[in-house]
């Protein structure tokens, strides 16, 4: 695959990427970690810009809402040290005068991941927070947690959070997997890798499965193969120096990749399709400071690894399959920019 770049704007501090609804149309949306904006731009021409917020920014996720076009979740006041105690998540939406009004509804220290999940008609907000308190950066003394909530159906709705698993050191990674056709998350830990399934119709049960030991930073899985067994990539040990896959053999997951750069701060892994084929994107924010995609080559039965672009340090990453061409948007955390990568055959 062929990769051209085009930056879309400059943003210090860009951390977190998503495409959402603007209008009835796809804007990919960037939003920075520190005390600066939120923009979105279009995804057909990369030339109409929005201004989403100017601050409080902080911001380590966006998630749309599911049947609410043009609304969204964000992660906002995820600081640094201390500030990161006042972290949130706000209900994003239009206000009808081409700009966004928001609301927090609730707010946990340290809350880093989250998402939406549904489930037989309902849906259901999951919050992970990275730790409970940190008296220094590398202070992991307490723990993080997991915390679930039925998600309102208005804007005026109350949110009820539970803490649903504790216990979770540097409680870092999030992805969203589907299991027999309903949303399942995939959180990582110093612990291992976990899914948390939400609950059945008529039950408010959740169950939990863990699915991988080792201490796991981010992870994210796909049928890589194209075999009909799921794979799942991991960046291991906290902001890791390893980016691997693996396959589950004789039931159980064995080691089958692992990329060549044995560096710091690995911090990317999404998995989705590019040019019609599976692949995990990955990158990282020190050394080389590269995004890459791997995928697998049917031929020559191997793993390929395509340098997408080096020394830009990604934090995250998006993977839009437009009707015309497929993209990756992403967070290019190490230089201050939002861009787009576009993929051809």
């Amino acid at each position: 695959m062929k990769y051209r770049k085009k930056t879309i704007q400059k943003l210090d501090h860009c951390y977190a990427v998503n495409v959402m609804d603007v209008a009835g149309e796809p804007y990919a949306f960037f939003a920075a970690e520190n005390k600066n904006p939120c923009i979105a731009v279009d995804c057909a021409t990369q030339s109409r810009h929005l201004t989403v917020w100017e601050e409080p920014g902080g911001t380590m996720g966006l998630v749309p809402i599911p049947g609410r076009p043009g609304e969204f979740l964000a992660g906002q006041k995820f600081y640094r040290l201390y500030e990161w105690e006042e972290a949130c998540i706000a209900w994003v939406k239009p206000d009808g005068r081409g700009g966004y009004i928001s609301r927090e509804i609730c707010t946990k220290p340290y809350l880093h991941r989250f998402d939406l999940l549904q489930r037989d008609g309902r849906t259901w907000l999951i919050a992970c927070t990275l730790a409970a308190h940190k008296q220094t950066r590398e202070d992991w003394t307490w723990p993080g947690s997991i915390y679930v909530a039925p998600f309102p159906d208005d804007w005026d709705g109350e949110l009820d959070l539970t803490e649903l698993k504790g216990d979770c050191f540097q409680n870092h990674g999030y992805a969203r997997i589907s299991r027999d056709g309903h949303d399942v998350g995939l959180v990582t830990c110093a612990q291992g890798v976990f899914e948390f399934f939400p609950p059945r119709a008529g039950s408010e049960d959740w169950e939990i499965r863990q699915i991988m030991t080792q201490a796991t930073s981010d992870a994210d899985i796909i049928d890589i193969d194209a075999d009909g067994q799921e794979e799942i990539a991991t960046i291991e040990q906290f902001h890791g120096s390893y980016f691997r896959i693996y396959k589950k053999i004789d039931g159980r997951y064995q080691q089958v990749f692992e990329h060549p750069e044995v560096t710091e701060f690995y911090h990317v892994v999404k998995a989705g399709r590019l040019a019609g084929r599976p692949c995990f994107v990955g990158g990282f924010r020190r050394g080389k400071q590269q995004l890459f995609v791997v995928w697998w080559d049917e031929h020559r039965q191997e793993f390929v690894v395509d340098t997408v672009d080096e020394g830009v340090g990604p934090s995250n990453a998006c993977i839009y399959n437009g009707s015309d061409a497929d993209a990756l948007y992403v967070a290019d955390r190490e230089v201050g920019e939002a861009a787009v990568y576009f993929v051809e055959e």
